[in-house]
């Protein structure tokens, strides 16, 4: 059986991308950064989700021999000019500290009318192979955000993020429906065809 590495050490965000992958592409075993032998991770230097998600996946094949798939992903906010972006795990200093970083993005949005909170969540997805193979893609969720976290599904700032077309945050969405809606589910699901066929030439 091929091994796929999703690498992220996230464990909101391995459940739900191997939800994602394992019924999509059979006959692969998705494993995660837990499963291998640690390595040095890189920092996120990149200026873009693209490039955050090709430094983490290029280094997640040379010290495993694996193919991977790993993403960047963030909040971008239109009042904020299009912050936290890539900064949105480390928004407010101590990086992966959620209740954090919605506080601070919450705060700095206090005085921002309803009609002005327009954000998107924005996911890069990147797929690279001992060979050499290279596939990046980008997706993003239109919404907006609220003044106060609802719902418990999810993690990072789905409680205070509302998307076109619903009345429920992100963390209130069942994890089906937010696989079908959502920029990691859009990136993923357009990767899905490229993973197959690329692993099927490993």
């Amino acid at each position: 059986m091929t091994k796929l590495l999703l690498a992220t050490r996230n464990a909101g965000k391995l459940t739900e991308l191997r939800r994602l992958l394992q019924s999509a592409v059979p006959g692969v075993e998705v494993v995660g950064l837990e499963d291998v032998d640690d390595y040095p991770e890189a920092p996120e230097t990149g200026a873009t989700f693209e490039e955050n998600a090709l430094l983490k996946a290029r280094e997640a094949v040379r010290y495993t021999g694996l193919p991977a798939v790993a993403d960047d992903s963030g909040l971008t906010v239109d009042a904020l000019n299009g912050m936290p972006g890539v900064l949105s795990a480390r928004w407010s200093g101590r990086h992966g500290d959620d209740d954090a970083n919605t506080a601070l993005l919450l705060g700095q949005l206090g005085d921002v009318p309803d009609e002005r909170r327009g954000a998107a969540f924005v996911c890069a997805a990147a797929l690279v192979t001992p060979a050499g193979q290279e596939h990046v893609l980008e997706r993003r969720w239109r919404g907006s955000v609220i003044r106060e976290k609802r719902g418990s599904n999810g993690f990072g700032y789905d409680p205070v993020f509302v998307p076109e077309g619903v009345t429920l945050t992100s963390a209130e969405l069942e994890p089906a429906e937010k696989d079908a809606r959502s920029h990691r589910g859009q990136a993923f699901e357009a990767l899905v065809p490229l993973i197959a066929e690329t692993l099927q030439e490993v």
